[in-house]
């Protein structure tokens, strides 16, 4: 059986072509997810945010509250003074008045500082709001063109695939079986071309014998790593 260089040689450059139109088809629902990933990150940053604000808002309250009871506390203690029957009872009385207004203020510093946490974390809600709008834009693009992509990539694919079918029809019939063994088991890298008695395809130099019969277009495979043989270009 006899195959010509350049049948083998278009074979190879099919294949070539195939799998790099194939590795781009499967880059573009990678590159989707990456996006989709960018979006759940900000949605993430968005709801941690707003937990945050309610967090603190939920603190801020209960200290309100804990003040307004203290203020409470306060005038009652205030009012019982005039009912006092001794100095001392009097002097406790001011005591516990003085020391309600001291835990008071400090609440009410606190309060403070806690609205106005409220208010940075108000501002970054709206700053992560943004991003996850900006996210959801760029994912909703990158949906859109990685699908106008991979029409195109699934057309190319389609047309090289007939042009293959033709191709391999040129093959020996004896030769097919192998073909197709090296194919479904390296893809393109079950061919590989010889330059200068060596094996494109992992370096190993060729017999005396093995390139007489490349020259008379008998079909080799490569003793070390199986692949299809043919001579290059070159």
């Amino acid at each position: 059986m006899a195959v010509s260089t350049a049948a083998l040689r278009e074979l190879h450059r099919i294949h070539g072509q195939l799998s790099d139109l194939n590795d781009r088809l499967a880059r573009g629902p990678r590159r989707v997810r990456a996006r989709e990933g960018q979006v759940a990150k900000q949605q993430a940053v968005l709801s941690e945010t707003r937990e945050s604000v309610k967090q603190t808002q939920l603190i801020a309250d209960r200290k309100q509250l804990d003040l307004k009871s203290g203020d409470m506390k306060i005038e009652d203690l205030k009012a019982k003074l005039n009912a006092c029957s001794s100095n001392k009872e009097y002097q406790s009385l001011l005591e516990q008045i003085s020391a309600s207004e001291m835990a008071g203020s400090v609440l009410a510093d606190e309060i403070l500082e806690g609205l106005e946490k409220i208010d940075q974390l108000e501002a970054t809600v709206e700053e992560a709001k943004k991003s996850e709008a900006a996210a959801e834009v760029e994912l909703a693009k990158c949906q859109e063109t990685v699908s106008a992509e991979s029409k195109v990539i699934r057309a190319d694919i389609a047309r090289l695939e007939g042009e293959l079918s033709s191709a391999e029809q040129g093959l020996p019939a004896d030769l097919k079986d192998e073909y197709q063994r090296v194919i479904r088991a390296k893809g393109v890298d079950g061919m590989a071309e010889v330059e200068e008695s060596v094996c494109q395809g992992c370096g190993f130099k060729i017999t005396l014998n093995m390139q007489n019969d490349l020259m008379l277009s008998k079909p080799i495979f490569c003793k070390a790593c199986g692949c299809l043989l043919y001579i290059s270009e070159a």
